[in-house]
């Protein structure tokens, strides 16, 4: 199979779903309102509530939503075969994920953007509010720990991606000031910014800098860690306009260009994809396809963190509503682009299948390696870069993208422990600087308690990522739904991806903790139960919830 086929079938489906079904779910089900006045106009503070321009705040919302789960996942999947990777992420990005997102910013905006665990307590009931809180959590303090080690993984094994990666805040912090105090043209600051990354990514390979293998007791992969959470905690305190947004946007921009460098690569040279559609001789060890897929791409398909995001900060920016299409359903088709690529660059990108069997070994393998060499080899072969140069491009990217991800992850933890503030009535734990405290707080001690001085604690829940992730998106789309059926609009067109979430969920969970029993892992088989509980909870509260807003709906019917 040649990869400009996959490439174009890939392409126009997401195209068709953007300008096509998100038309449809916009008019016919969000039914937006150019008029409606946003929560970032009525409540507008100058640090987390920002009107901003529709361009920068998808470059926030698609950059935070990105990260490098949506390389990860599908890079590793690809060992079923590229075809169930393909089609799901496709499929998935276009029904799925795409609703989901569009709706999450559209619930949010509609309920004076309060994040999507507070909006459960009024639109489901406080039990429902509960479960969605602990699952919230675990999902953030999953992404925010383990992206750190990916990241400080990065700059560990390939140094010259350091300058490139820290090199890129001070261009952020340069443009928020270009773009919102002295008022330049958006499409010049952007110019000016994407050169200045790119220069950086040149400059990269000619200045490495190597962190020493041992700090003051401490290994070179945990100081990294710690320098991560200390410029997290700061970012995440600095109004949304001065760093978050423009690092956000500037970042959207470099992946484009980076995916128009990966596209181009891959039809100038036309790569054939050495690994077979289906994947009848997966190595030992391997677990089912079903249910195992939909949780191992994850995030490139659909994300329950897409629906943090698009509550916790995207929703308190939204200049007006009819943006929210753009912003969430076509971030969605960003990310299920990126996910393509990993998935064309970790089957197109080897000489042999030979190869590709030496990087897939067992399950697991893959994943941001596969990325990298793939893409490096079909940069090199494609447009004649150099393979080195082409390597820290796709590495800075990925560490770029973790980066901005765990920004607004800690953001997102932060108000966690706001609104349980809130909800508990402890006014201390309601200041941004204690909250951000007990946000990075909780991280390290994962990080640190249970990895030692390494700092690769979050690494040790990692497996449980995908399914928690998986149900945090159906507890999203639970919400919606609700709040479509008391509107009297359509529910099947988020009820559907619900019910699939939790069925494969829910398998997925059953299978893991039977791994995690036969391994021994009694702490996994403990996090496993937590989730299991919870999800079995949730379909139990979208079967009462339901059924309370139909009822309701009936009565009303009777009354008139």
């Amino acid at each position: 199979m040649s990869a400009i086929v996959l490439l174009a079938l890939g392409l126009a489906a997401m195209a068709g779903g953007y300008f096509l079904y998100s038309k449809f779910i916009a008019e016919k089900i969000y039914r937006l309102d150019p008029d409606y006045k946003t929560p970032a106009h009525e409540f507008e503070d100058g640090v987390d509530f920002v009107p901003t321009n529709r361009f920068v705040l998808w470059g926030h919302h698609f950059t935070s939503v990105a990260g490098a789960a949506p390389i990860v996942g599908p890079a590793i999947a690809v060992i079923w075969g590229w075809l169930p990777a393909f089609l799901w992420v496709v499929l998935g990005t276009i029904f799925f994920a795409g609703v989901h997102d569009f709706g999450a910013i559209w619930a949010s905006v509609r309920n004076k953007a309060k994040s999507v665990g507070a909006l459960t307590g009024d639109v489901v009931g406080a039990r429902a509010r509960s479960i969605f809180m602990i699952v919230i959590f675990l999902v953030l303090l999953m992404v925010n720990a383990v992206f750190a080690v990916v990241i400080a993984g990065l700059m560990m094994n390939f140094p010259s991606a350091v300058v490139p990666v820290w090199g890129a805040i001070l261009v952020a912090l340069v443009v928020g000031q270009l773009i919102y105090r002295r008022k330049m043209s958006l499409a010049m600051v952007s110019i000016v910014g994407v050169i200045a990354l790119y220069t950086l990514i040149g400059i990269g390979p000619s200045v490495p800098i190597e962190m020493p293998a041992q700090v003051g007791g401490l290994s070179g992969n945990a100081v990294w860690i710690l320098i991560l959470f200390a410029y997290a905690a700061i970012a995440s305190l600095l109004p949304v306009w001065m760093l978050l947004q423009p690092r956000d946007y500037i970042n959207g921009l470099q992946l484009f260009v980076g995916l128009l460098i990966l596209y181009g690569a891959i039809v100038l040279l036309n790569p054939t994809l050495v690994a077979p559609a289906y994947n009848n001789d997966v190595p030992a060890g391997t677990p089912s396809l079903l249910p195992l897929l939909f949780v191992t791409i994850a995030c490139g398909a659909i994300s329950g963190f897409h629906g943090l995001v698009s509550s916790g900060t995207t929703s308190k920016q939204l200049n007006k509503e009819t943006d929210a299409r753009f912003v969430g359903y076509f971030g969605a088709v960003g990310e299920g682009m990126l996910a393509l690529a990993a998935i064309l660059v970790a089957t197109a990108g080897f000489a042999t299948f030979a190869d590709w069997q030496a990087m897939y070994t067992a399950f697991g393998q893959g994943g941001v390696n596969a990325f990298v060499e793939g893409g490096a080899f079909v940069i090199h072969n494609g447009i004649g870069l150099p393979e080195a140069t082409a390597a820290t491009l796709l590495t800075v990217m990925a560490a770029l993208f973790a980066g901005t991800t765990m920004d607004t992850g800690l953001r997102l933890q932060r108000y966690i422990f706001q609104e349980w503030g809130e909800i508990y009535n402890q006014p201390w734990m309601k200041k941004p600087s204690i909250a951000t405290f007990l946000a990075v707080g909780s991280c390290l001690l994962l990080a640190f308690g249970a990895g030692g001085a390494d700092g690769a604690g979050g690494m040790i829940i990692w497996p449980l990522f995908g399914t928690t992730n998986q149900l945090l998106a159906g507890l999203t789309l639970l919400v919606i739904t609700v709040m479509l059926v008391r509107l009297r609009r359509p529910m099947w067109y988020t009820l559907a991806p619900l019910c699939f979430l939790l069925v494969m969920t829910i398998a997925a969970l059953l299978i893991q903790l039977r791994t995690f029993f036969e391994q021994g892992n009694y702490f996994l088989m403990f996090v496993d139960i937590v989730v299991l509980v919870a999800a079995i909870m949730v379909a139990m509260e979208c079967t009462s919830a339901l059924r309370r807003s139909r009822a309701e709906m009936a009565a009303e019917k009777g009354d008139s």
